[in-house]
């Protein structure tokens, strides 16, 4: 099945799957690069093939989220609820408001099958995506509080040496290169 056949207008940033047939292009605001912390506005643009959009109305889909690497049989990390939204040309479409916890890597999994007489075949769709380091700090885990103060106490506990802004070796060349000039116009000196 060729991509161009669902007529999806892609987007350099958007990510496009397919699924027997059905087609989906996700986007995450702002501009596919989701931060950690930051809420962000998710919604794909699913259409059959040919181009027909497929509004949420019509699919009764269901959209989980995991953290990468994961597990077989792992419990999703987020299964936000998906709501019809407006977004580009699309009306009603699939989306969610997802607030990823920390940066990293993620899997994003659309599935579906057609509600209130739609016609097309279940689907199941993956989407991987990257998730940068935010502007707010997600809040800490206990874990996470603990290790950050272990590192504080290590910290209180040393001294910081004074330090030399040139290294040893270079010190040492120096040292050669003007002794073996002392060295050379002496030996001038000598000849002469």
């Amino acid at each position: 099945m060729s991509l161009s056949s669902f007529l999806i207008p892609a987007a350099s940033a958007h990510k496009i799957q397919i699924a027997e047939d059905v087609g989906a292009t996700l986007h995450i605001e702002p501009n596919d690069t989701p931060r950690a912390g930051d809420a962000a506005q998710t919604w794909f643009a699913l259409t059959r093939k040919g181009g027909k959009v497929i509004p949420l109305t019509e699919c009764n889909c269901e959209l989980t989220i995991y953290s990468e690497p994961r597990k077989t049989g792992e419990t999703p990390l987020i299964q936000p609820t998906l709501e019809p939204v407006t977004a580009e040309r699309y009306q009603g479409i699939p989306g969610a408001i997802i607030t990823f916890p920390k940066p990293g890597a993620y899997q994003l999994e659309l599935s579906g099958k057609p509600a209130n007489g739609a016609n097309f075949k279940p689907f199941e769709l993956k989407f991987d995506v990257t998730v940068a380091a935010g502007t707010t700090k997600a809040p800490a885990t206990q874990q996470e509080t603990q290790t950050a103060q272990e590192v504080q106490n290590v910290n209180i506990n040393q001294t910081e040496e004074p330090s030399f802004p040139l290294p040893v070796w270079a010190v040492g060349l120096g040292i050669v290169v003007i002794i073996g000039g002392i060295f050379a116009i002496v030996q001038r000196g000598v000849r002469s």
